[in-house]
Protein backbone atom coordinates (compact mmCIF):
# COMPACT_ATOMS: atom_id res chain seq x y z
CA UNK A 1 0.00 0.00 0.00
CA UNK A 2 1.41 3.38 -1.00
CA UNK A 3 1.77 6.15 1.53
CA UNK A 4 -0.46 9.12 0.76
CA UNK A 5 1.36 12.20 -0.51
CA UNK A 6 1.88 14.63 2.35
CA UNK A 7 1.91 18.33 1.69
CA UNK A 8 4.09 20.35 4.05
CA UNK A 9 2.25 22.84 6.22
CA UNK A 10 2.55 26.45 5.11
CA UNK A 11 2.86 29.54 7.27
CA UNK A 12 2.65 33.18 6.35
CA UNK A 13 5.20 35.86 7.21
CA UNK A 14 4.47 39.54 6.60
CA UNK A 15 6.75 42.50 7.23
CA UNK A 16 6.43 46.22 6.66
CA UNK A 17 9.68 47.79 5.53
CA UNK A 18 10.67 51.19 4.16
CA UNK A 19 10.26 51.58 0.38
CA UNK A 20 13.99 52.22 -0.06
CA UNK A 21 14.77 48.92 1.63
CA UNK A 22 12.24 47.07 -0.55
CA UNK A 23 13.74 48.68 -3.66
CA UNK A 24 17.20 47.57 -2.54
CA UNK A 25 16.00 44.00 -1.97
CA UNK A 26 14.25 43.91 -5.35
CA UNK A 27 17.39 45.16 -7.07
CA UNK A 28 19.52 42.53 -5.34
CA UNK A 29 16.97 39.83 -6.19
CA UNK A 30 17.06 40.78 -9.87
CA UNK A 31 20.87 40.85 -9.91
CA UNK A 32 20.93 37.47 -8.17
CA UNK A 33 18.64 35.92 -10.76
CA UNK A 34 15.81 35.21 -8.34
CA UNK A 35 12.38 34.78 -9.85
CA UNK A 36 10.63 36.86 -7.18
CA UNK A 37 11.44 39.07 -4.23
CA UNK A 38 9.91 36.40 -2.00
CA UNK A 39 12.30 33.76 -3.40
CA UNK A 40 15.23 36.08 -2.72
CA UNK A 41 14.15 36.89 0.84
CA UNK A 42 13.43 33.25 1.71
CA UNK A 43 16.82 32.22 0.30
CA UNK A 44 18.71 34.99 2.13
CA UNK A 45 16.95 34.37 5.45
CA UNK A 46 17.43 30.59 5.13
CA UNK A 47 21.18 31.03 4.50
CA UNK A 48 21.54 33.39 7.46
CA UNK A 49 19.52 31.12 9.76
CA UNK A 50 21.62 28.10 8.78
CA UNK A 51 24.85 30.05 9.37
CA UNK A 52 23.73 31.22 12.82
CA UNK A 53 22.59 27.73 13.83
CA UNK A 54 25.83 26.18 12.52
CA UNK A 55 27.97 28.72 14.39
CA UNK A 56 26.02 28.12 17.59
CA UNK A 57 26.33 24.34 17.19
CA UNK A 58 30.09 24.58 16.58
CA UNK A 59 30.50 26.78 19.65
CA UNK A 60 28.54 24.35 21.80
CA UNK A 61 30.53 21.40 20.44
CA UNK A 62 33.84 23.17 20.99
CA UNK A 63 32.85 24.14 24.54
CA UNK A 64 31.89 20.54 25.25
CA UNK A 65 35.16 19.28 23.72
CA UNK A 66 37.13 21.83 25.74
CA UNK A 67 35.39 20.69 28.92
CA UNK A 68 36.15 17.02 28.17
CA UNK A 69 39.79 17.82 27.32
CA UNK A 70 40.48 19.88 30.45
CA UNK A 71 38.67 17.36 32.62
CA UNK A 72 40.97 14.65 31.24
CA UNK A 73 44.01 16.81 32.07
CA UNK A 74 42.87 17.62 35.58
CA UNK A 75 41.53 14.14 36.36
CA UNK A 76 43.60 11.66 34.33
CA UNK A 77 42.21 8.15 34.37
CA UNK A 78 45.54 6.38 33.86
CA UNK A 79 46.38 3.80 31.23
CA UNK A 80 43.84 1.11 30.43
CA UNK A 81 44.70 -2.58 30.13
CA UNK A 82 45.33 -2.43 26.37
CA UNK A 83 47.85 0.38 26.81
CA UNK A 84 49.60 -1.45 29.65
CA UNK A 85 49.78 -4.61 27.48
CA UNK A 86 51.19 -2.61 24.56
CA UNK A 87 53.84 -1.03 26.79
CA UNK A 88 54.84 -4.46 28.07
CA UNK A 89 55.12 -5.84 24.52
CA UNK A 90 57.24 -2.83 23.58
CA UNK A 91 59.60 -3.42 26.52
CA UNK A 92 59.96 -7.08 25.52
CA UNK A 93 60.61 -6.06 21.91
CA UNK A 94 63.37 -3.67 23.00
CA UNK A 95 64.98 -6.33 25.20
CA UNK A 96 64.90 -8.94 22.42
CA UNK A 97 66.37 -6.57 19.83
CA UNK A 98 69.38 -5.21 21.74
Amino acid sequence: MEKPLTIPAKARFDAKIPKAQKDLFEYAASLGGFRTLTDFIINAVQEKANAIIHEHTVILASEKDREIFFNALVNPSGPNQKLRDAAERYKLFLQENK
